[in-house]
């Protein structure tokens, strides 16, 4: 069964609330008032993105027969938001520790990978509605909203989804990697450009080039 501990809930939204405002520092810099007006829009996409992808973790892991917590990590939220003032956000504030007497490298791997997947499948979600809602956009205020918070989570969850998959410490990728290979090359890499075409192209050129205008 799917159960959640009151700790868990609790570090789950202050783990949420931080990230948020770390990714809302690191697009609006030190400027308070940008910081507030685009925090309710960086929210969606993060706590879509960070929530979803911590439950795709635990859901795996009970799928397995195991006991799957979320815990958070002070260290690693208070990294996130100095990294937050140079304009990027190091997102690693908590985990979801798995316990278990043992674990195959596949079923470990299996664990790890369900969260960036969630992330990827997410990203795609945002560009899709971003896609459908853009020829109104342009017209109504409501819409363009709409288009800025989807454009919004599709970067998040295309950044959460690249981080996560890089083989370093204890991050997803180290786990995929050590499972299988090629599978941890063909998420990174699709991750990747999805990530490097948000940065480079932006989401509105991306769902221009989509939509053929």
């Amino acid at each position: 069964m799917f159960k959640f501990t009151m700790s868990e809930v609790r570090d789950l939204f202050i783990a949420f609330v931080v990230i948020s405002l770390c990714f809302a520092i690191a697009n609006a810099g030190r400027d308070v008032n940008g910081v507030l007006n685009i925090l309710p829009i960086i929210m969606v996409g993060v706590g879509a993105g960070f929530i979803l992808h911590e439950l795709g973790h635990k859901f795996v892991s009970m799928k397995y027969g195991y006991w799957a917590e979320f815990k958070l990590w002070p260290q690693g939220l208070l990294f996130a938001l100095i990294t937050s003032f140079f304009g990027f956000v190091f997102a690693a504030p908590g985990a979801v520790y798995t316990y278990a007497d043992y674990m195959t490298d596949e079923i470990n791997g299996k664990i790890s990978i369900a969260g960036p997947v969630v992330n990827i499948i997410l990203a795609l979600i945002f560009l899709a509605a971003a896609t459908v809602i853009y020829p109104s956009a342009l017209y109504s205020e409501t819409h363009a909203l709409i288009f800025i918070i989807c454009a919004v989570g599709y970067s998040v969850n295309s950044f959460l989804a690249v981080f996560n998959l890089l083989p370093i410490g204890n991050l997803d990728g180290s786990k995929v990697l050590r499972w299988n290979i090629v599978i941890w090359i063909v998420t990174i890499a699709i991750a990747g450009i999805m990530t490097f075409m948000s940065m480079t192209m932006g989401p509105q050129n991306i769902v221009r080039m989509i939509i053929g205008l």
